[in-house]
């Protein structure tokens, strides 16, 4: 594995590598509030399996793309991002694999760039089209009522980070390695970061979660969500279906927590390699 540099879209993008340069393409995006190294597990996976896996730290997690104006972190740029990355590593068409705020931001590639992708997997983050329905109300709307407290600068800033970052801590909910949580604390610690990350947040438009709505998928997707996960309920899960007119596969995992890569890493490669090789 890995961990270098890419200039793309204008700014530079923390990333990490692995396996043979010649594999078959496979980006991996990360979501709040985490970085590249959450994909770790997986990875080597990839690399074992034989493609070209790289995990970058988008817009606002890497400190070479970290631009002040929270307009900066729409959705656009974010896809423009996905996009300029993948043409740095001369990826053409690839895989994209997302999670949490990584998915949202695969669904909108999805959706917006087709001829780019082999195939999508996201892991918990349902289609956005979804989630924006039934964000509205209900189960799902007190499930993201944290929204309004990330949206609201400097006390989310003061509340993630104050008393040795007790509830970013938190956030994680013992379910990321340790020495993980140390390392992305460290780095969300680090001056203009957590705020950088909560952009992402504020750029919405207003109301509790009007997310970026992704349009209809065409291309081979999988999609994988967790009965425990606080944030993300059943009710846009299960909906996902309608928004993909191509080869589908959905699973729902109980027991499991909104960190499904980490806290069952040997299930999720099985599951990310078995939809990526019928799709090769």
């Amino acid at each position: 594995m890995h961990a270098e540099q890419v200039a793309a879209n204008g700014m530079v993008f923390d990333v990490l590598s692995a396996g043979p340069k010649d594999g078959e393409p496979v980006l991996l995006l990360n979501g709040f509030p985490e970085f590249k190294e959450m994909w770790t597990a997986q990875l080597q996976a990839l690399a074992s399996a034989g493609y070209r896996a790289v995990a970058l730290d988008q817009r606002g997690y890497s400190p070479g793309a970290r631009p002040a104006e929270v307009s900066a972190y729409q959705v656009w740029p974010l896809v423009a991002d996905v996009l300029a990355v993948a043409d740095a590593f001369r990826f053409g068409r690839f895989h994209l694999v997302g999670h949490d705020w990584g998915g949202c931001v695969a669904w909108t590639v999805a959706s917006l760039h087709p001829d780019r992708l082999k195939s999508l997997t996201s892991f918990s983050t349902p289609h956005t089209a979804a989630l924006h329905r039934f964000a509205q109300d209900g189960d799902q709307k007190q499930r993201l009522v944290y929204v309004d407290l990330f949206r609201t600068p400097p006390v989310a800033e003061s509340t993630f980070l104050g008393n040795g970052a007790e509830v970013l801590r938190g956030v994680y909910q013992g379910m990321v390695p340790p020495e993980r949580v140390d390392l992305f604390v460290h780095r969300l610690s680090e001056p203009g970061a957590l705020t950088a990350v909560f952009n992402w947040y504020r750029a919405l438009e207003p109301g509790i979660l009007l997310v970026p709505l992704a349009g209809r998928v065409t291309v081979p997707t999988a999609y994988v969500w967790s009965d425990r996960d606080m944030a993300l309920g059943p009710d846009a899960a299960w909906a996902t279906a309608s928004w993909v007119d191509a080869p589908y596969r959905f699973e729902s995992w109980p027991g499991l927590t909104h960190w499904i890569p980490e806290e069952a890493p040997d299930r999720s490669n099985r599951f990310l390699l078995s939809h990526l090789a019928e799709h090769r």
